[in-house]
């Protein structure tokens, strides 16, 4: 037995304590992260592992740069001999050495020399600085330097951007594009990650119609799989989806078994509620797959387990319930057997925006809605029907309202779960709880 938490919170109402028949969301989310188990590390070129998760730390062989170089395209010069140089005043100097980038024997600059390099080419000895082009005539022979210039600058160090045997990556960190130009910067042509997981997604209902072809009376687009899908591969997974498989327990069998062998995960959504149809719930009863009602809005009916040892997540049918329930239990799941160290959304406190917002005793309610970064005002998005999957696209957070909490007031601080950030923006005080 469950119960609902009783307390006060500004802002906020709460009621008695109330006892429903209802799994905590967190025990389901236990439950389910321990069915997927931490896939194998393989190595792979580095062009090969975006996206995937790194699976041992990532020391620099060598420094970065590797050598002394320079910033601009210009002349390598001593400070002292153009101190004295301005725009009325010119400083004439022989130049001696023509150095382009890859060259790599370029003598040491003497006292009254000037040496032309490029950008990126290795700085001769005794270089106190690169005067750019553009502060002088541009002269082979000899060069006419218009400016003064300091010490240090235009320079780039050995080792200024990485050191030596310095951490430049650690276990469980996402290869981005970055880190992946990084590590192929310092020489290094494979990594080690964690194998994506293999997930076979399943929409079930008779009712369903792929799109691109024709609707006819009583039927509705196939959105779930096609969705869902998308969610494994944002998660870093790898999807392959079932066309629709009608309300027949012996087509879903028929469907399903022949992939089983080759993947991690059988994902199925629909076919999980307490009416009459319900293929998921009829094929897998008996089978290793616990159904259950978790205490939350939306996606209240859910199932988990394993079908001839395969671990499966059985999410319902209605679309924006099917992707809530993804994201509280399906992505972090997945993230975790890829090898990934952060598995969660961040989250943050935002100020309640609008209307005040009613929430059912002893479930936890997520709610769809836009965050707002420069101001920390978050405002709802759409009804709360788990049909209405339109406001869900539009949305850029969840908002997470407690069990124990039946009532929001506009002013009030609520949590949310950040979803999409396309400036990557760094919020204070975020982290999952």
């Amino acid at each position: 037995m469950w119960h609902v938490i009783s307390g006060r919170m500004t802002g906020v109402s709460r009621q008695p304590r109330v006892a429903v028949e209802l799994v905590p969301v967190a025990a389901h989310q236990a439950e389910v992260a321990a069915l997927l188990s931490r896939t194998e590390i393989q190595r792979l070129p580095v062009e090969d592992c975006l996206g995937s998760a790194l699976a041992a730390d990532v020391t620099a062989p060598i420094p970065l740069p590797p050598f002394d170089n320079s910033a601009m395209d210009g002349y390598a010069v001593h400070c002292a001999d153009i101190a004295g140089a301005g725009e009325a005043t010119p400083v004439t100097l022989p130049v001696v050495e023509d150095i382009p980038a890859g060259r790599g024997d370029a003598p040491a600059l003497q006292r009254g020399q000037a040496h032309r390099i490029m950008t990126g080419a290795l700085l001769p000895a005794g270089t106190e600085a690169v005067i750019p082009v553009e502060a002088t005539d541009g002269g082979v022979d000899r060069v006419e330097i218009h400016a003064p210039i300091e010490a240090g600058k235009h320079l780039r160090r050995a080792g200024s951007d990485v050191e030596l045997g310095e951490l430049v990556a650690r276990a469980g960190d996402r290869l981005s594009a970055a880190r992946i130009g990084v590590a192929a910067a310092l020489g290094i042509a494979e990594l080690p990650v964690h194998r994506k997981p293999r997930v076979l997604v399943l929409s079930t209902g008779s009712e369903l119609t792929e799109p691109g072809r024709p609707l006819e009376a009583g039927r509705i687009y196939e959105s779930n799989g096609v969705m869902l899908a998308a969610a494994v591969r944002e998660a870093g997974g790898i999807a392959t989806r079932l066309r629709i498989v009608p309300d027949d327990v012996e087509e879903f069998r028929a469907a399903v078994d022949p992939y089983l062998a080759e993947v991690d995960l059988l994902l199925t959504t629909g076919g999980v509620s307490a009416g009459a149809y319900e293929v998921v719930k009829d094929a897998l009863t008996g089978q290793g797959v616990e159904f259950r009602k978790v205490a939350m809005q939306p996606g209240m009916p859910q199932g988990a387990g394993t079908y001839r040892g395969v671990p499966v997540i059985t999410l319902p049918g209605n679309p924006v319930s099917a992707l809530v329930s993804f994201e509280v239990f399906v992505r972090p799941a997945l993230l975790a057997a890829s090898g990934f160290r952060e598995v969660h959304r961040p989250t943050t406190s935002a100020t309640l925006d609008g209307q005040a917002l009613r929430s059912p005793a002893g479930k936890r309610q997520f709610r769809r809605g836009r965050y707002h970064f420069d101001t920390g005002v978050v405002r709802v998005l759409g009804a709360q029907g788990s049909h209405l999957l339109s406001a869900m696209a539009e949305s850029n957070c969840l908002l997470e309202i407690p069990e124990s909490t039946i009532s929001v007031d506009p002013g009030s601080a609520v949590t949310v779960w950040l979803l999409d950030d396309p400036q990557n923006r760094s919020v204070p005080g975020s982290g999952r709880q």
